[in-house]
């Protein structure tokens, strides 16, 4: 072979490994990612990530409070069953106006100088006031026996402190009685109130109106310094 053809040989040679040599570069290159691509992909993850954290917070959140507003229901409901075998008033004392005019004094709303314990309560009146639980002058919350209901384990165990169970943490019931007019609930009477007779309304004694009950139960994160009303039940006892 003459020297120009070699020398043409060896230019093809050397032009094809450079044209296969840029076709290869341009493979490589289409099968990576860029600097942008790549940021663009760490945006989007983060975001997916930034979603599932938040509906996994939204869900918590919202089983939490569906949990506290049945087990709200549940405490109210048990005030109202223990308030149930309870006469309005005193069934020793009664409810009664002593004295006259100006000086008459009411005797027989809420408890009895003896009546110290859950126990002891044995009318409705004797409910006005009181808070059974967390910030409450009696251990609870109280379930319809009047018990207190303990606190139970993540095992399903109840809780006891010596002989006694841990009363359930952070609840508590708060009951308020209020004396309403015969004719309209709505309308809040003083407890010494009676009505007068006219010609048209008869006389009503100060212990013939009908009760309103009031229960409202509240949860306080152990974090927390007060504690937020969770569920409010009312009812009416008539005489």
């Amino acid at each position: 072979m003459s020297t120009a053809a070699k020398a043409q040989s060896n230019g093809n040679s050397a032009a094809g490994r450079h044209v296969r040599g840029r076709a290869a570069c341009r493979a490589r290159s289409s099968s990576a990612f860029t600097l942008l691509e790549t940021m663009m992909a760490l945006i989007i993850i983060g975001v997916g990530v930034l979603a599932f954290v938040d509906a996994q917070a939204s869900f918590t959140r919202s089983n939490n409070w569906s949990s506290q507003a049945a087990t709200g229901y549940l405490l109210a409901n048990e005030v109202r069953e223990f308030s149930r075998r309870l006469k309005r008033h005193d069934p020793v004392t009664g409810l009664v106006l002593v004295g006259s005019g100006a000086s008459q004094v009411l005797v027989g709303w809420g408890r009895e100088t003896n009546e110290l314990t859950v126990d002891d309560i044995d009318d409705l009146d004797d409910l006005d006031g009181l808070t059974f639980g967390t910030g409450g002058g009696f251990a609870g919350p109280i379930d319809a026996f009047g018990h207190v209901v303990p606190q139970i384990a993540p095992d399903g165990t109840i809780q006891m402190n010596g002989t006694n169970p841990v009363p359930m943490q952070g609840w508590s019931q708060r009951i308020t009685i209020q004396k309403v007019d015969l004719y309209n609930f709505n309308t809040v009477r003083d407890h010494n109130y009676q009505q007068t007779a006219t010609t048209q309304l008869p006389f009503i004694p100060v212990d013939q109106f009908p009760l309103r009950v009031t229960v409202a139960v509240f949860y306080q994160e152990p974090t927390s310094t007060q504690g937020v009303e969770v569920t409010r039940l009312t009812w009416v006892v008539s005489p």
